[in-house]
C-alpha cells in the first residue's frame, strides 16, 4: 500500500507530500521503533466527526513491553506492561504530534502496516533511539 504523509507529526523523518510505501501486515511482527500506519484512532475534526483517515506515527511500546510514562494517567496499565493487543505511538516531532500522550494506546486491529520506505529510496532513520531502543525525551 502507499500512503502519503500530510502534516509535521514525524518531522524530521517524514515531511508533508512524502509516498511512503506500506507492507501489510500483523501485531505480531510490529516492533518497538517501528514507523506503522494506523487507522485514526480518535476523531479529531471539530465537533467530534469522525476523520476516518489514516496516521503514521512509531511504535514507542508494543505488547508485553513497558509501558512508557508519558501515557494519560486512565490509561496507563495496572502490570506497568502494554497490554495484548494494544501499541502506544508516538510522532518523532513530540511538540506538533498528537499520539498516545493525548488518546493513550491503540488498539492492534488499527493496524495496516509498517512503513518500510519512502517513495525515491532514502531510509527512513530512527530519531531518539540508542543501541538500547528509544529513548523518551517528553
Amino acid at each position: 500500500m502507499v500512503v502519503t504523509v500530510k502534516g509535521a507529526s514525524m518531522l524530521p523523518t517524514l515531511r508533508t507530500g512524502d509516498r511512503v510505501l506500506v507492507r501489510r501486515t500483523g501485531a505480531a511482527a510490529v516492533r518497538t521503533g517501528d514507523v506503522v500506519v494506523v487507522d485514526e484512532p480518535r476523531p479529531c475534526r471539530p465537533g467530534g466527526v469522525p476523520a476516518g483517515g489514516l496516521v503514521v506515527k512509531r511504535v514507542a511500546a508494543a505488547p508485553g513491553e513497558p509501558a512508557p510514562p508519558f501515557l494519560p494517567p486512565h490509561e496507563r496499565p495496572p502490570a506497568g506492561r502494554v497490554p495484548a493487543g494494544r501499541l502506544v505511538l508516538l510522532g518523532d516531532n513530540t511538540e506538533a504530534s498528537r499520539d498516545s500522550r493525548h488518546y493513550g494506546s491503540v488498539g492492534t486491529d488499527r493496524l495496516r502496516g509498517v512503513v518500510v520506505r519512502r517513495l525515491g529510496g532514502r531510509q527512513l532513520p530512527l530519531p531518539g533511539h540508542t543501541a538500547d531502543g528509544p529513548r523518551y525525551d517528553v
